[in-house]
């Protein structure tokens, strides 16, 4: 049997382990070891506080308040430190698992105080604690550093400039002598010409070298600050749909950023994966997209990203793709009769999706004709298809285009019976249609939003909404004490739909202008529905799970298997299954205040 090392052990435990050398090693010479077997009251509410800061090695601990279980602590938390500072027993600590533990005395403990850091730790709360415990185990060999600032990306290259009354011609040969892709030019405002405006507004409007390029520039400068992170530039390129981002310091440029940059730098990442959007040409490319954004997901969570910002890429890439695809239908059936609207659903509408799941979409149109109706049956078959093969899988509950379609009227229609009359049946489609978000289409959608927005005022119908989302509830202490593969978690349904669809009924009484589950929370805190501190452990709790499910996810993929929801609590670390328990009991208290709050008792 391998002998426990306790200073080491101790050593690697936060916060201990952000302690400087000389501290820890003084405050290791009082280290004590000490084993309880199960049962054992260590502390009684009320009674003798605690002497010593406790750190579990093998077993668990129970802590209770009034016969209720508060908290089970397992391998490699710390207990005792509540009443060394309060000087107060305030719970009860059982011995639930024959204990052996790493105990430091008061004296000692009060001593390291003294270092901000580690007196820190004990002041936060489980939101601060969620953001440092999930352990981001590597999925992916790609690695860089997505937070490092865009500037290290320019190498000390100054700017190509060319004065206002430069030409075309004079331009092209300057940018082929320094062998880049854009210019500034130093007109008022300054602007920017690239290679391929050469291309759109020279050579295919037949205009030729002599042309001032004052007139094919593009002006104002879309510009970044030099400590931009990374990723940051993805979104920026992505949403303005640029190719080139002027880099300043100050007032002063000090150099363009191309999309060409960050392809180097990041081969896996979005920008990669929208150069083969923008290129698709026929139907045969769209096999691999959905593996392609598997791997995009992966090396941006390797390289430190959180899921909700890898979820926006993956949104801004879907929509891309979908833009592509819709236009294909257009040239296959001739031009739309009537303009349109594609609206997306679910976590593709919240902009939530990491990787790709089913569609969650539908059409709305202007004018209702037998040629329209006929026109976007055909419409929507195609374009399912077409999405359907570049890796979404049809939505099996059939809340896709191809049956949720029909003019602008009948939509509102829909949404009015929605609100008036909330029956199951309406609950169920309200709960997902209210999450809709335009990705494409000229139709104009306002008045649906405005009837969404009603919901703010209609409390019968956000009564009976919360008291549907309070069925999402998350799963029983005992699951997540058995280990063996008996003991499983569904964290999509026990966890994260416990958050959204709460979040939306919050959302809606707030009239937050967005359908994101953390913009949600936002509005519902700025309109006094919660609290900050309920807002900070619920963001932090939906982002643990979505960081959680993501990894799992990804290791599936990795190993050849499909990925799931579900995740095995042997699979987790103990630090993870406590934190998992925080936060099921976290959701557990907010779904009782909103029980109260939207009085679901009586509906």
């Amino acid at each position: 049997m391998v002998a426990l090392d306790p200073v080491a052990f101790v050593r690697s435990t936060p916060p201990f382990d952000g302690l400087p050398q000389e501290a820890f090693d003084q405050a290791a010479r009082a280290i004590e070891i000490v084993f309880h077997p199960s049962g054992t009251r260590l502390l009684t509410r009320g009674g003798e506080p605690s002497h010593h800061l406790y750190v579990i090695r093998k077993g668990a601990v129970r802590l209770e308040r009034e016969g209720q279980t508060v908290q089970l602590l397992e391998e490699g938390e710390i207990f005792g430190f509540t009443s060394l500072i309060s000087g107060e027993a305030t719970l009860d600590v059982t011995v639930e698992e024959d204990l052996l533990a790493y105990r430091l005395p008061k004296t000692e403990f009060e001593k390291l105080l003294a270092h901000a850091a580690f007196a820190g730790h004990f002041a936060s709360g489980l939101a601060e604690r969620l953001r440092n415990s999930l352990e981001r185990s590597q999925v992916a060999s790609f690695q860089p550093d997505l937070g490092i600032p865009v500037a290290t990306l320019l190498r000390g290259r100054a700017p190509v400039r060319v004065p206002a009354t430069a030409t075309v011609g004079e331009a092209a040969r300057l940018m082929a002598e320094r062998c880049v892709g854009s210019a500034l030019v130093d007109s008022e405002p300054p602007g920017i010409v690239t290679d391929r405006d050469f291309g759109r507004r020279v050579l295919a409007m037949g205009r030729g070298p002599d042309t001032p390029v004052v007139e094919v520039a593009s002006a104002p400068l879309r510009t970044v600050p030099a400590e931009t992170p990374v990723y940051e530039a993805w979104r920026i390129l992505l949403d303005s749909g640029v190719h080139h981002l002027p880099v300043t310091r100050g007032e002063e440029i000090v150099g363009v950023l191309s999309s060409t940059d960050l392809l180097r730098f990041t081969a896996a990442g979005p920008v990669a994966v929208m150069r083969s959007v923008e290129r698709l040409a026929t139907r045969d490319a769209l096999p691999g997209y959905g593996a392609r954004v598997a791997e995009m997901a992966s090396a941006l969570f390797a390289g430190g990203l959180e899921p909700i910002v890898i979820g926006g890429f993956v949104a801004r890439l879907n929509d891309t793709l979908l833009a592509r695809i819709l236009r294909m239908a257009e040239a296959d059936l001739g031009t739309p009769p009537t303009p349109y609207a594609w609206l997306a659903f679910g976590s593709e509408g919240r902009m939530e999706q990491t990787l790709l799941t089913d569609q969650d979409n539908a059409l709305v149109y202007g004018e209702d004709t037998p040629a329209a109706r006929a026109y976007f049956e055909r419409f929507a078959e195609r374009a399912i298809a077409d999405l359907q093969a570049a890796g979404f899988p049809r939505c099996p509950g059939g809340y896709m285009a191809t049956r949720w379609q029909g003019p602008l009227e009948e939509w509102r229609e829909r949404f009015r019976g929605w609100l008036e009359k909330p029956t199951p049946t309406a609950l169920l489609e309200a709960s997902i249609f209210f999450d809709f978000r335009p990705v494409y289409g000229a139709l104009d959608v306002t008045a649906l939003h405005a009837l969404a927005a009603r919901a703010a005022g209609a409390r019968t119908f956000l009564s009976a909404m919360a008291k549907s989302a309070l069925t999402f509830r998350p799963p029983g202490g005992l699951v997540l004490r058995i280990r063996g593969d008996a003991s499983k978690v569904d964290l999509k349904l026990k966890g994260i739909s416990s958050i959204v669809f709460l979040a939306r009924c919050y959302g809606l009484e707030a009239g937050a202008r967005t359908s994101n589950t953390l913009g949600r929370l936002r509005a519902a805190f700025d309109a006094g529905l919660i609290a900050k501190d309920t807002l900070e452990t619920l963001s932090e709790a939906y982002g643990f799970l979505l960081r959680l499910r993501l990894r799992e996810q990804l290791r599936m993929i990795a190993e050849g298997r499909p990925p799931v929801n579900v995740v095995s609590i042997a699979d987790l670390s103990s630090l993870e299954r406590s934190r998992l328990r925080d936060i099921f009991r976290a959701i557990e208290d907010w779904q009782e205040r909103a029980a109260y709050h939207y009085r679901t008792d009586m509906f």
